[in-house]
């Protein structure tokens, strides 16, 4: 016991709000983007409206990709619920569960209705790792001998490899194969950047096209663990359900997103080029482009001399 209670935090844990990873991207992206807001000025003409509009797509695009790697929200469910707070005792608390699925773990909250009951905070967020390295049983084990409370072990214990539900290597190899796939969309994503910028503009939307394909392909990989039988999370009277969360409808967005944007530049470039460059600011000057010669003038005296 500790000090006459059962053995939980001696102070109480806070709810984790963002992922450090996922701030430190949004913040570099943010740096690229003012520092291309800095040089918008110097842009003449519909030229800066078509540079900010490629740019500011571009890298939203990008950094989707990369952010989604380290959500939590692929899969999500919440219920409210009457149930047991902590092991052998018979005291009830009403909470609010939450299940998070990612691509490299599992999150489960706790929160109180009203958060403080019993005489003490319900607000819990706890992460149990799958991804390749790490080791869920184990992360699991630290979970019991710090005593976390009743319901997110319980829910915790659904996903380990010891489970009857075995959902544990479906999800862990699943998320591998999406974030594998992610990051190659990544590099796609890069290449076609490049190729805009050189320019070659219909391999830039060839390129598009891939990117769109390999988010698809990522979704088609996570939704796999679909085909395991689903297995019941009954919380006191009521029971956890999961739907695809927000990171998997904004990659679905994000990659038609990526097949639209790809299909047009390539029709674009078969059928009105000129559209094509002009927003991508590469329209020529009509006499640099047909080479026109100006009026010339000729002076008299060399005519006079036969020169």
């Amino acid at each position: 016991l500790f000090d006459g209670v059962y053995p939980f935090y001696p102070q109480q844990r806070k709810a984790a709000v963002f992922d450090i990873r996922t701030i430190i991207v949004i913040v570099v992206i943010l740096v690229l983007a003012c520092s291309f807001l800095l040089i918008i000025p110097g842009i003449r003409g519909r030229a800066r409206l078509y540079w900010t509009l490629r740019v500011l797509l571009s890298l939203f695009v990008g950094v989707v990709i990369v952010v989604v790697q380290f959500t939590g929200d692929w899969e999500t469910g919440w219920v409210q619920a009457n149930t047991s707070y902590k092991s052998f005792s018979p005291v009830q608390v009403n909470v609010d569960i939450g299940l998070h699925i990612g691509l490299a773990g599992v999150n489960v909250t706790l929160r109180g209705n009203p958060v403080n009951q019993i005489n003490e905070t319900i607000n819990y967020n706890e992460h149990f790792p799958w991804n390749f390295g790490a080791d869920y049983d184990r992360s699991y084990s630290e979970g019991l001998e710090k005593g976390l409370p009743s319901p997110i072990l319980y829910v915790a214990e659904k996903f380990s490899t010891q489970s009857p539900c075995a959902v544990h290597r479906q999800y862990r190899i699943a998320g591998h194969y999406t974030s594998a796939m992610l990051w190659v969309a990544f590099c796609t994503w890069i290449i076609s950047n490049i190729l805009f910028s050189m320019p070659v503009l219909v391999y830039g939307g060839y390129m598009l096209l891939v990117t769109g394909a390999f988010m698809i392909f990522s979704l088609l990989s996570f939704s796999t663990v679909r085909n395991s039988p689903i297995c019941l999370i009954q919380i006191g009277t009521r029971t956890l359900h999961v739907a695809y969360g927000g990171s998997f409808w904004l990659m679905l967005a994000i990659g038609l997103l990526c097949f639209v944007a790809g299909i047009t530049i390539v029709a674009m470039h078969h059928l009105n080029l000129d559209l094509l460059k002009a927003f991508f600011d590469l329209r020529e000057d009509k006499a640099e482009e047909y080479q026109e010669m100006p009026e010339v003038f000729v002076n008299p005296h060399f005519v006079n001399k036969d020169l």
